[in-house]
């Protein structure tokens, strides 16, 4: 369970649309966004993700966004006007999550990749979300732990 699954289960709570900025870059490149980032570079992926964050935001949707999106100055500065939700897991949850699916930055080693990157983005994740929730566990448990923390963030 990823976060694309969290944002749509939070809207369908909070009756509302769930967009993921991944799904925005694609249609908006026509091509999946893990193809576009290998085919073009993380620099040009992050200019259409902050467009695609951008774009998110003009809307009343849950937003799902990359784990590198925090690389951005111009998006971190996005998200911390909104009520930003860090879904964190430990190291072997994360490892076992990211085994599914196309991981460009990840190259052959994940789990040294993965400690690498949650090394460098982990203060940036912290300045940017409102509040941390651990998303170990069932769907239902990430759920409910993302809405108490908006309970108890906002009045």
């Amino acid at each position: 369970m990823g976060k694309s699954t969290v944002a749509q289960a939070l809207a369908e709570r909070w009756r509302c649309d769930a967009l993921d900025t991944d799904d925005v870059i694609a249609t908006s490149v026509a091509m999946p966004a893990a193809q576009y980032l290998r085919e073009f570079g993380e620099a040009h992926f992050r200019e259409r993700e902050f467009e695609a964050l951008h774009r998110a935001l003009e809307s009343d949707a849950v937003i799902a966004t990359g784990a590198g999106i925090v690389t951005s100055e111009r998006a971190r500065q996005l998200i911390e006007h909104e009520f930003a939700v860090w879904l964190d897991v430990g190291d072997d949850t994360l490892l076992e999550r990211v085994a599914v699916g196309e991981r460009p930055l990840l190259g052959d080693d994940h789990a040294q990749s993965l400690k690498r990157l949650r090394g460098e983005r982990e203060e940036w994740y912290r300045q940017s979300a409102r509040v941390r929730v651990d998303a170990a566990g069932s769907l239902d448990e990430v759920v409910e732990r993302v809405v108490a923390a908006t309970r108890e963030v906002t009045p």
